[in-house]
């Protein structure tokens, strides 16, 4: 891949956490406008990694750049969405009256609240307090505030975890059509089978990245039916 067809590029970079190393100097890019699993166990650095991309980690060396900019820079504010693993949304409040808020803090027009909501299929509940949303609700609206600013990057931190296979097959259509729109899309998950839905793997263990290419060329070079299998083989390769 083209540097000038990456959305993330990622250089050395190495992130330190209570005396603890949690990414090695750890490379990568991440081409614009596909989506792309960041998988690994749970523990190997993925949020770290998420977080650097996003800005909000402090780093110990190394380069992050987002749409050709420093990670974290102020002119990334509304060109990057960002989707926690734990809701960033206000439980008291509707979907709607969340969406509201949110879009006053980033000054979008006030037409971008309902076309969220019904990007992400939530108009059925967008009256109700999020507190009394199904998880899988819950992770729509999450979902839905990051969309507000239409963002030409969306960081995902393990947003189907803990959802039934329904809910998980539906946000994954609805990651599809945002990229099939020209979003990029950046998914983790310690759920191996979530890479079949992805056009890029980014494979990690221990702090470290094992792999960064094209699903296809992941299974063609490491001679695996799955991504999981591929994890394997690579795992028993480097030990």
């Amino acid at each position: 891949m083209a540097v000038s067809d990456a959305a993330i590029s990622i250089r050395d970079l190495v992130v330190d956490r209570g005396g603890h190393r949690v990414l090695g100097g750890v490379s990568a890019e991440v081409a614009a406008g596909r989506i792309t699993g960041l998988l690994g166990p749970s523990g190997c650095g993925k949020s770290t990694l998420m977080r650097s991309i996003v800005g909000v980690q402090i780093v110990a060396s190394g380069q992050v750049d987002v749409l050709g900019l420093p990670a974290g820079s102020p002119g990334l504010r509304s060109d990057v969405g960002y989707v926690t693993q734990a809701p960033s949304v206000y439980l008291d409040l509707t979907a709607r009256q969340n969406l509201d808020y949110f879009a006053r803090v980033l000054d979008a027009p006030d037409q971008r609240v309902a076309e969220s909501i019904a990007s992400v299929d939530l108009a059925d509940s967008a009256d109700r307090p999020v507190g009394s949303l199904s998880g899988g609700q819950r992770a729509r609206v999450s979902l839905a505030t990051a969309l507000l600013s239409r963002p030409r990057l969306l960081v995902l931190d393990e947003p189907t975890v803990g959802l039934d296979p329904v809910l998980r097959g539906e946000l994954w259509a609805g990651f599809r059509h945002l990229a099939d729109a020209g979003t990029t899309l950046l998914v983790s998950s310690h759920v191996m089978d979530e890479a079949d839905r992805c056009d890029d793997i980014v494979l990690m263990r221990d702090g470290a990245i094992l792999a960064a290419k094209q699903r296809e060329q992941l299974l063609a070079e490491t001679g695996a039916d799955g991504v999981e299998q591929a994890f394997l083989r690579l795992v028993g390769a480097g030990s």
